[in-house]
């Protein structure tokens, strides 16, 4: 007789900011569906936490705090905490990689019961695409932050989050309110215009940064100073006075500039000198995430000897191609024992390993299996979500029905219940219309999976796209598989992110070893 499973321990979390656009997502109603899930799921209720009125885009909430204190105690009372939407745990990418990157740590994991997301390579993708979009859901508020600070820093207020090595911060009076200006520090700003002189007499940043640490000089981080520390430092206009800030490659913004908007430490011919030298002594060397019509596998080549990702550098006037770590290109041959590889045979040989290992005749089928089973779990999860809204509309009718009641049976006047009639309907509102999303959703699921056969077909011809595809498509393509390419002298770990559903034929195949032979290694 095999023996009863004991049931999982956990917190239930629930969440409602003030914002009057959030959709069911009432407390009560959360709650309830967390406890009906924990009862018909294996779990037994330990704890319960509730933020009301509370952003999910701040980590700064009582209850949300006081979990993650208690998970992270020896002993936590419970193994999982289950969320109504992982938008009720935070709404901010970054807080959610931090927390639940440090809940996995002391066993404990986040489980929202309205979303597939479940412990699997395919599962952890979802979650992170579901969290991306909560954080852009909510991505509004912050704009009308950043158009303040940049009225500010517009009338020379220093509005960035770090102050720069060589100034100090100090506070002024701005009518009502008291902003920062930056003001010379006196030591540290001898180091700056040390720094520049040396540069100027043509002295490399590396020989700069040992010059430095040789002499004891504490770097702004309060570490050994670096090539690229020297370099942040040589390149920052900050030094003469000017105020730079909101430049945004992405969105292309416009940044603002004020010029004199602070005591300068070098001057600004000094400073340009400085960098005309810099340029033209400057090696060929091109960071691939910049550059990815050159180098494939840019962001993806990581170092297993120091961690450090590899940049993609020339030689002899862009003859050659390598990919090179970093802390060599940072802080000399000596920094590391990882090779250079030959980029262009290199590429090749990623390429090949892709083709053996994932585009199989067996991919087929498993991309396959893949969307079915994610669909079914879409179907169950919107049918559970339909229910819960459902639920919540005959709930709202119930209170209107009563605020009726009372106006019918007592001397209160439909005027004193206006407010919460009108607030009444236009919950039901939009829990109507939610629960028309979901039944679409439903509705859709057929067509979906109608089109497996076709996904599946496609994937069995990307081997040949792959040899006559252009750079940028085959750099799409390599992304979409690999997550990372681990180098050590001799070898590449390829570790690829396709998901293997258990029981396919190419069952835990996400990871492949590849020996490097001297024409792809190429000598310091």
């Amino acid at each position: 007789m095999s023996e009863r499973q004991e049931p999982t321990p956990a917190a239930l979390y629930a969440r409602v900011s003030s914002d009057r656009q959030d959709v069911d997502l009432s407390v009560a109603a959360q709650l309830r569906a967390l406890r009906d899930y924990a009862r018909e799921n294996g779990y037994v209720v330990a704890l319960e936490y509730v933020d009301e009125a509370e952003s999910g885009r701040v980590a700064d909430r009582p209850q949300f705090k006081e979990m993650i204190d208690t998970a992270s105690k020896p002993n936590a009372p419970f193994r999982e905490i289950l969320v109504w939407k992982f938008s009720r745990f935070t709404r901010k990418r970054e807080h959610a990689v931090v927390y639940k990157s440090m809940l996995r740590r002391k066993g404990v994991r986040v489980v929202s019961i309205t979303e597939h997301a479940d412990d699997t390579p395919t599962g952890k993708l979802l979650e992170g695409i579901i969290e991306t979009v909560d954080e852009f859901y909510s991505e509004n508020l912050a704009q009308e932050v950043s158009r303040g600070m940049r009225e500010a820093a517009s009338r020379g207020f220093w509005v960035g989050s770090r102050t720069p090595y060589g100034f100090n911060r100090v506070k002024v009076l701005d009518g009502p309110k008291e902003r920062p200006v930056l003001e010379p520090d006196p030591d540290a700003a001898r180091v700056v215009r040390r720094i520049f002189d040396l540069a100027e007499a043509g002295t490399g940043m590396l020989d700069i940064a040992r010059t430095l640490n040789d002499e004891g000089i504490a770097s702004p981080a309060a570490k050994l100073w670096s090539k690229n520390g020297v370099h942040f430092i040589l390149r920052n206009e900050v030094y003469t006075g000017t105020l730079v800030w909101g430049a945004n490659a992405r969105t292309k913004a416009e940044p603002v500039r004020v010029e004199k908007a602070f005591p300068a430490i070098v001057s600004k011919a000094k400073f340009n000198r400085v960098n005309a030298l810099m340029r033209s002594r400057a090696p060929k060397t091109i960071h691939p995430r910049r550059v990815a019509s050159t180098y494939l596998l840019s962001g993806l080549v990581k170092c297993r000897l120091c961690r450090r990702a590899f940049s993609g550098q020339e030689a002899q006037s862009g003859r050659y191609a390598y990919y090179v770590c970093q802390s060599i290109m940072k802080r000399g041959k000596d920094a590391c024992e990882a090779p250079r590889i030959n980029a262009r045979r290199f590429e090749e040989m990623v390429l090949e390993s892709i083709r053996a290992n994932v585009l199989t005749e067996a991919i087929g089928p498993v991309l396959a299996q893949v969307v079915e089973e994610e669909m079914d779990g879409v179907g169950r999860e919107q049918r559970k979500r339909l229910q819960t809204i459902e639920y919540e509309i005959e709930e709202v009718k119930r209170k209107l029905a009563r605020v009726w009641h009372v106006i019918e049976t007592t001397d209160r006047d439909v005027a004193d219940a206006a407010d919460r009639i009108r607030e009444h309907r236009e919950r039901r509102e939009r829990l109507e219309d939610a629960a028309a999303d979901a039944r679409a959703i439903i509705a859709q699921r057929r067509t979906v999976r109608d089109d497996v056969e076709a996904v599946a077909a496609s994937a069995r011809d990307m081997g040949e796209f792959l040899k006559e595809s252009e750079m940028s498509e085959r750099r799409t393509f390599v992304t979409t598989f690999v997550k990372e390419i681990a180098v050590r002298p001799g070898s590449a770990l390829v570790r690829y992110t396709i998901p293997m559903p258990e029981g396919s034929p190419v069952e835990g195949m996400n990871a492949e070893e590849m020996a490097m032979d001297s024409s792809v290694l190429s000598a310091r």
